[in-house]
């Protein structure tokens, strides 16, 4: 995550809650034109799984649109999982690669398809007496040991039961089989059977310049370990591509930069606001004047590292404020702060300059959409 600082925010955020709902003296006031359901918010505190808890969101709430269960995932199983393959990706890499907490929406996708899901009331993926995830020295535990491995070469066939064995002091060993609701299950059975998950049924999209338009290509940015390919479309029809949806009933996990100025938790706003003026807390409304939002501008601040992929949220709703202008309704994982409690309201402007990729059910585009681009 970009300057390490999202390894930290989570409990960062927790810390200072009473902080920033104190100095919040106004709830910016907005008219609903939709929300769809979501679960609980969640805390990932100590932890730079965004992607993990983000995209585990969307999936849960496909599931309550599809099937009508409300159902809370386990995302540590998706992260155990996660952290296996990196581990095998940096080994046969030599070590030169991305190794980090960071991921991206697809690695959740694929993690299901590959590994299934488990309830989060079976695996919490929590030490005994702990409440809340902290990963720093897992995490550092797991980098050392990789690297110590490859001092030797050949190198151990059964170096991976080392690395698992840390995995397995933080977050506990997954059960093989577990029952719910009166009925055994293994993680894949329970992907099939209950939440009747299908990688195919989603699509990841992005919007950069560099690369033709309705292709697929492998989105550079450094969490994308696994090199997974984003279809690129102009920035306007990404942004009509997340309003659509919503107005038709589907979730989208958002991925974007929210290290600058605008991005306002505390206030529940996010502004595209001028990285270069330190603006007065009680003068930022949702319907103060923004930068402008240009394909160019875009481009060019995702060229000169200014945006990158920081973190993921759930975009769950769409709302206009007092003066006309349209918000997006965002799910973060940083618990229950602000005046929304968990939620913020991103701006156009600023989904507009600051997004990295979407990822949504293939069902909310359009055929005329999914025909451009070549997509069953």
């Amino acid at each position: 995550m970009k300057k390490n600082i999202f390894l930290f925010i989570g409990l960062w955020i927790v810390s200072f809650t009473s902080f920033t709902q104190t100095v919040t003296k106004v709830v910016p006031e907005f008219l609903q034109v939709q929300k769809l359901k979501a679960t609980s918010v969640k805390n990932q505190a100590m932890t730079g799984t965004c992607w993990c808890f983000a995209t585990t969101s969307l999936v849960e709430s496909e599931s309550n649109r599809k099937n009508k269960t409300d159902i809370d995932l386990s995302e540590m199983f998706t992260v155990r999982n996660i952290y296996l393959e990196k581990a095998n990706n940096y080994i046969l890499r030599q070590g030169k690669t991305q190794f980090g907490e960071g991921g991206l929406g697809h690695d959740m996708i694929r993690a299901v398809a590959t590994y299934g899901a488990i309830p989060l009331s079976v695996y919490a993926g929590l030490p005994a007496g702990q409440t809340a995830y902290n990963h720093f020295k897992m995490f550092t535990k797991l980098q050392n040991y990789l690297d110590s491995i490859l001092k030797k070469a050949p190198v151990s066939d059964d170096w991976i039961l080392g690395y698992t064995n840390i995995l397995d002091s933080t977050l506990g060993v997954p059960p093989t089989n577990f029952n719910y609701q009166g009925k055994e299950y293994t993680a894949k059975s329970f992907a099939k059977e209950v939440l009747h998950f299908n990688a195919d049924d989603y699509i990841s999209i992005t919007s950069f310049t560099h690369q033709p338009y309705y292709k697929s290509f492998i989105l550079q940015v450094p969490d994308n370990f696994a090199n997974g390919s984003f279809y690129n479309v102009p920035l306007s029809e990404l942004i009509e591509i997340t309003k659509s949806a919503i107005a038709k009933g589907f979730t989208v996990s958002w991925d974007a930069d929210v290290s600058n100025n605008g991005f306002k938790q505390g206030i529940g706003l996010a502004l595209n606001l001028d990285d270069k003026i330190k603006y007065n807390k009680d003068s930022i409304n949702a319907d103060m004047h923004e930068m402008p939002a240009t394909t160019a501008i875009r481009q060019h601040l995702y060229e000169n590292l200014t945006t990158q992929d920081d973190h993921l949220m759930h975009i769950i709703g769409v709302e206009k404020s007092k003066g006309g202008k349209t918000f997006f309704v965002v799910k973060n994982s940083w618990g229950k702060v602000g005046p929304f409690e968990g939620y913020i309201n991103v701006s156009e402007a600023y989904f507009a300059i600051n997004t990295i990729n979407i990822i949504l059910p293939k069902a909310a585009l359009s055929k005329a959409l999914l025909l451009k681009l070549g997509v069953k």
